[in-house]
């Protein structure tokens, strides 16, 4: 394999000139960065991008955490950090946090370590004041998403969880429907805990009581939502309507339904949350919270990049859902309510 001595001598010049073209920095002539490159092509050369890092301390890539890589939320999330990194000429490393704390702030110190000019993180658990702490103590940028951090507004891009709940459960209400059970995302997430909260606030803005015994504890995926679903079932409480916090749960409450005998969305309405792709496909189609995600993506790796390059930052403003309105949810008629 050749090497920067190489094409130093081919085309007569230093090791630093050559650096200099690599590196795009420093005022070298256009003659002589052509016969840089021409001694690059003849030779096949390759620089090795880590010691270039490890000298530079710039490595041109942007380190991507993600908190799992299940469902196409994340599909979509990364797909569009991969363009948007790509549109700025930078490379995208991607890696999983774990849905831990400990593990996401561990794959921050490993892009670190390999000297990523700066890093988004898409967080669920790290405390507020320790993400903050890690924002002053990084030597790179870090924009977090999911996560709302009153103090450092320039470095989280959010989603309006508890509104967004409250729009759906609101429109539910609309409907006509009062008996609306919940089936929850991950509790110990704060992204449950406003989705949970906007359910509660709705209900509250018609006079209606919190009933416990109408809402069940799901853990996102297809699985927890047929098991919730079967729980409020086995509860025997009277419900018209479910309000699901993520889509995949209610796909498992579509089929916990259709076991007990009951149709969707003549005995109950189904409202999801998130917009996944299978959503308007499913029989019938779910409505469902859409969640900007490909906005909210392409604005934190913008901003990263806007922070690596010392330009100003701005507050970023808070993304809001949008509602889709298809067939599993109908108004009200008190002949469908499901009897205790």
């Amino acid at each position: 394999m050749a090497t920067i001595t190489d094409v130093c001598r081919l085309a007569g010049v230093s090791k630093a000139t050559v650096s200099r073209v690599l590196n795009n920095t420093g005022q070298v002539k256009e003659s002589t960065r052509a016969q840089v490159h021409k001694a690059i092509q003849e030779l096949n050369y390759r620089p090795n991008g880590l010691a270039q890092a490890l000298a530079t301390q710039r490595s041109n890539t942007i380190g991507l955490i993600l908190s799992d890589f299940n469902g196409n939320f994340f599909g979509d999330l990364m797909q569009q950090a991969t363009k948007s990194a790509e549109l700025a000429g930078k490379h995208l490393i991607v890696t999983d946090g774990h849905d831990n704390p400990e593990r996401e702030i561990a794959a921050i110190n490993m892009l670190v370590d390999r000297c990523c000019d700066a890093i988004v993180l898409y967080s669920r658990f790290i405390p507020e004041e320790k993400l903050m702490e890690i924002i002053d103590e990084l030597p790179i940028p870090l924009v977090v998403m999911n996560r709302q951090l009153p103090k450092a507004p320039d470095r989280c891009v959010v989603f309006a969880q508890r509104e967004a709940a409250h729009a759906a459960v609101t429109h539910l209400l609309e409907l006509g429907h009062r008996e609306i059970a919940c089936i929850t995302a991950r509790m110990q997430t704060p992204t449950a805990q406003a989705r949970l909260q906007g359910y509660r606030d709705a209900l509250a803005d018609y006079g209606i009581q919190y009933n416990p015994n109408l809402v069940a504890h799901g853990q996102n995926l297809i699985p927890s939502g047929y098991t919730a679903c079967r729980e409020l079932l086995d509860n025997g409480g009277s419900f018209s309507a479910l309000f699901c916090c993520t889509d995949n749960m209610a796909e498992g409450a579509y089929r916990a339904l259709n076991e007990a005998g009951l149709k969707i969305p003549d005995d109950v309405s189904i409202f999801g949350f998130d917009n996944d792709m299978m959503a308007a496909f499913m029989t019938p189609s779910l409505s469902t919270v859409k969640i900007p995600v490909i906005e909210m993506t392409k604005t934190a790796i913008d901003q990263v990049i806007r922070l690596v390059n010392g330009e100003d930052a701005f507050a970023i403003p808070t993304f809001h859902g949008e509602l889709m309105l298809r067939e599993s949810a109908i108004p009200f008629k008190e002949e469908n309510l499901r009897a205790s």
